[in-house]
């Protein structure tokens, strides 16, 4: 999950800082479609609306990019179920089999990204048009068991609609990341006497503020998605069986050093992750947590 997770959260951030930025530059040409001030206050019903629209079309934009930014940023083949033999073959039946016991109406797309690092993630705007991707290092060190338990548990993130409650949770942080972003922002311009200045200081101000809250917001988007790695692994264990989910965990944990060196920006939200310090911005909970839950399941 961690991959879908940061793909979501760097494609959320990017689109606010887009909608931000055309609204401010139509309200500088004159196109006042977002008016939040008024006698040189702010309306706070106003901001807060405005922010919500932002915030909401921010995520639910990011949620409808999802599986292309995945497919080509993570280099993803999709294996075409009708052409597909050998291991392949095996990889598609075996997600559509975990689908099917999951009650999915509709077969996940099933990928394959090269890399040495193993992992998985899983991804998509809804049920209906969701991927599975999976490591060649995954495929190439862990057996049939082990393969299948994380099968499962990415499965089970597109059954429990993993993707479209997160987008809801990151809409309501994003309101009010841009809400408080312009608010600071409005604190900050006061202080500049020029008035030609005071725009642009106030415009670069809330793209700035706007980041740094995004950042501090994903924290909150990160201990949820902690939760779900939970939920998933249960979610998991009914469909594949408690030993081989609690298998694929402890094989991950042995693999838990081979990462892609080449993506370090990425190293703390893999699926694979390591405990520390930055636990609060991690999207897995560390694998010995999760191995220790399943067992006392």
């Amino acid at each position: 999950m961690g991959r879908r997770i940061l793909l979501f959260i760097l494609t959320n951030i990017l689109v606010i800082t887009t909608i931000t930025i055309v609204f401010t530059l139509l309200r500088m040409a004159g196109v006042d479609i977002s008016t939040y001030t008024a006698d040189g206050g702010i309306n706070y019903l106003a901001l807060f609306i405005i922010s919500a629209v932002i915030g909401f079309s921010g995520s639910f934009i990011s949620l409808a990019l999802s599986r292309f930014m995945a497919k080509k940023m993570m280099g993803v083949r999709v294996i075409d179920p009708g052409n597909s033999t050998g291991a392949e073959r095996q990889l598609v039946e075996k997600v559509h089999r975990l689908s099917r016991n999951a009650g999915l109406m509709y077969m996940p797309e099933v990928g394959i990204y090269n890399s040495r690092e193993v992992n998985a993630f899983a991804t998509g705007p809804s049920k209906k048009r969701s991927l599975v991707a999976v490591s060649t290092g995954l495929l190439n060190s862990m057996d049939e068991d082990a393969v299948e338990g994380v099968l499962a548990h990415e499965v089970a993130h597109v059954s429990n609609g993993d993707m479209v409650t997160m987008t809801l949770l990151q809409g309501v942080v994003n309101t009010f990341v841009v809400f408080f972003a312009r608010i600071a922002a409005a604190i900050v311009s006061r202080f500049v006497q020029n008035d030609a200045m005071r725009v642009f200081v106030h415009f670069g101000a809330i793209i700035v503020f706007q980041i740094l809250f995004s950042i501090l917001g994903s924290i909150a988007v990160m201990g949820f998605s902690r939760y779900r790695e939970y939920h998933a692994d249960r979610g998991g264990a009914d469909l594949a069986g408690k030993d081989k989910m609690t298998h694929a965990l402890q094989s991950l944990k042995a693999h838990v050093n081979k990462v892609d060196n080449s993506q370090t920006s990425m190293q703390t939200l893999k699926i694979n992750n390591k405990s520390s310090m930055a636990m609060l911005f991690s999207s897995h909970p560390p694998l010995e947590e999760r191995i220790r839950r399943l067992q006392e399941r």
